[in-house]
């Protein structure tokens, strides 16, 4: 992956990111590959293909697009994203797994379309607030559209179901709000709201009401419910200070449920112990703070927010993963970008990091 100009440090921060994520993700798939007695499975297959190839070539196109073009073509993005997104609800085109209904299929892969979904909102929240700066300070003009457009999608998220989607949905559009200069009692009233609408929405799934209480009780069903968030703390304690070493992850084969996707963090500790985890962290953490720095040197709006809309989607994703993995959160089914199983996610995630580049590369000093 090319720089073709832009920030320099952001640049090599996601490369760092992108060559942990190959050796770590080629250590993981030991644990599928032995448990399925094969060679290579379909999901490493779609990883390099779709994710890292894929994400390459979007990364080359995006970042060498003039940024502003996203502003003029934002509200045909959003509704094709939004009609691909409502594509998995329908029984006979999407596809149903461990009661989520998330997938498209493609023939030889599938996608995701709420990886789309994510990077059309973005595009059009920052398009919709660069434009409504003015209106912003009002509930009728500012606000009410504004809970309007959070509602909308998060029924579209909520009815797959995908909870780790919607959290970090409401993260990214939170930042966006407060980005665009919405007020912070503005947002304290639509927070009142959206904690009362979540709360009723999780009393009407026992699935989730389950994750919160093996969260707060994990030895209540220790081969069942909390076996994974378990497991996960099983293997990261085991790696200690130093790790058992690259490929060494006894957990990946035949303990630690989906090693390649919601665990890999889970398998990165047991390998590179306290101090290789604590390096992923702090990779993701100056991700977020040289993304922001970004922002802040970036006059122009719409440019500004689309940088803080990606940045806050990528991160708190990444955080959002780790948090579970480590106990702080109930577990989702988040990807861990640059790094586990997920090529929509991926490759998404390298078109997002061209946009910024390619926002960055317009001003011509960075400190």
């Amino acid at each position: 992956m090319r720089r073709s100009g832009g920030d320099k440090i952001f640049f090599f921060i996601v490369v760092a990111l992108i060559i942990i994520g190959v050796f770590v993700y080629a250590s993981a798939s030991l644990g599928l590959i032995t448990r399925q007695g094969d060679t290579i499975d379909a999901g490493s297959f779609k990883q390099i293909i779709v994710g890292l190839g894929g994400g390459t070539l979007l990364y080359y196109t995006t970042s060498r697009m003039q940024y502003k073009t996203w502003q003029a073509v934002s509200m045909p993005i959003f509704v094709i994203t939004i009609i691909l997104t409502a594509l998995v609800l329908i029984p006979s085109i999407g596809i149903s797994l461990n009661g989520a209904r998330r997938w498209l299929p493609l023939g030889f892969t599938t996608i995701q379309p709420s990886e789309f979904l994510k990077f059309g909102y973005v595009i059009y929240c920052a398009a919709w607030l660069s434009a409504s700066k003015n209106r912003l300070a009002s509930i009728k003009t500012g606000l009410l559209p504004f809970a309007g457009f959070i509602g909308g999608i998060a029924l579209l998220i909520l009815a797959q179901p995908d909870t780790g989607t919607f959290m970090i949905f409401l993260a990214t559009c939170t930042a966006l709000f407060i980005a665009a200069g919405g007020r912070w009692r503005h947002l304290a009233l639509l927070g009142i709201v959206v904690t009362f609408v979540l709360s009723a929405y999780i009393y009407t799934k026992p699935h989730v009401i389950d994750r919160i209480e093996t969260f707060f009780n994990p030895k209540s069903d220790p081969q069942g419910q909390s076996f994974h968030a378990r497991q996960a703390l099983l293997a990261i304690g085991s790696g200690k200070v130093f790790g058992r070493g690259f490929g060494q992850s006894l957990q990946k084969f035949n303990f630690l449920p989906e090693p390649t996707s919601d665990s890999i963090f889970a398998v990165a500790a047991e390998e590179f112990g306290f101090f290789g985890s604590v390096a992923i962290v702090i990779l993701f953490a100056l991700f977020a703070l040289r993304g922001y720095h970004i922002a802040l040197r970036t006059h122009d709006p719409f440019g500004r927010l689309l940088v803080v809309g990606f940045v806050t989607l990528i991160a708190s994703q990444s955080f959002v993963n780790i948090a579970a993995m480590i106990g702080i959160i109930p577990l989702t089914g988040v990807p861990l970008l640059f790094i586990s199983h997920g090529g929509t996610a991926y490759a998404m995630a390298l078109a997002e990091v061209g946009i910024i580049m390619n926002i960055s590369k317009a001003r011509k000093s960075l400190v």
